[in-house]
């Protein structure tokens, strides 16, 4: 079986995309470390927390993780975690983004997972194997971005002002309160929070307290304690901006990501 492989076996393959599969109990974080390949890690139970030094990101099931060559990296798993990992050899992560992005995978790409999990690290690439990750391969260039990135500031003081918020995030958070903080006026504050981040701070806001919500929301904590905790007015609020941004409401995201939903959920 391919779950028992080295990652040490995995980085030295010739071939140009090896799968590993691996079984996680909840709580497991594997401390920062790094890959010689690109990684696309996915799970086929439980939800990734991905920290690195550039931001957070949040992979439920459905999902998958891109990780590029060489960025330092640490995994902290919620729930028993069953990760399927492709390994794409250095000269093809070009073809993939140039950051760590969470992606949808569709079902047909999960199913092609399942196939390939069991493919030998030394398969023939002019057989059936060989066709199976030629395939993945193909397909792993088409994967679209899932917006559950959290850019952080390479700003050390702003930065620190980031890791704060995300310990009680909340979306009654305002300019105001950071740019005093910081001791910056309102326009310098803006300008220096889109540069570092890519994100206005409305926007990157928001994305943290979805950020933070969805790990809760795969605990099955109810939106509603969700939604008040983070600030929202009501539920309904959260269940909106969630719709929005995921194109879906909790309780029919969080079933299609083959997770229990939370009670009260829209």
């Amino acid at each position: 079986m391919v779950r028992n492989l080295r990652i040490e076996t995995v980085e030295e393959s010739p071939r140009p995309l090896i799968t590993l599969g691996q079984d996680h109990a909840d709580g497991t974080v594997l401390a920062a470390h790094t890959h010689r390949r690109g990684q696309l890690l996915s799970g086929a139970t439980g939800t990734l927390l991905l920290s690195t030094a550039q931001g957070r990101w949040v992979m439920p099931p459905h999902c998958g993780l891109w990780i590029p060559p060489g960025v330092p990296h640490e995994v902290r798993m919620i729930g028993m975690v069953m990760t399927r990992s492709l390994y794409l050899a250095p000269a093809l992560a070009d073809t993939m983004p140039g950051r760590c992005e969470v992606l949808a995978l569709s079902p047909f790409f999960r199913s092609l997972i399942g196939r390939a999990i069991d493919v030998p690290v030394d398969y023939d690439p002019e057989s059936h194997d060989g066709a199976v990750m030629a395939l993945l391969l193909h397909e792993m260039r088409r994967l679209p971005v899932e917006p559950l990135s959290l850019p952080f500031p390479a700003h050390a003081a702003l930065a620190e002002r980031c890791r704060r918020f995300l310990q009680e995030p909340t979306i009654q958070a305002t300019i105001e309160d950071w740019s005093d903080g910081l001791g910056m006026s309102r326009r310098n504050f803006t300008r220096l929070f889109r540069r570092e981040t890519g994100l206005s701070f409305v926007e990157w806001r928001q994305q943290a307290c979805l950020v933070s919500a969805l790990p809760r929301l795969v605990a099955g904590v109810p939106v509603t304690t969700v939604a008040l905790d983070l600030g929202y007015d009501n539920p309904a609020a959260f269940t909106t901006m969630f719709k929005r941004t995921l194109g879906a409401s909790p309780r029919a995201y969080l079933a299609q990501a083959g997770a229990h939903g939370p009670e009260g959920s829209a």
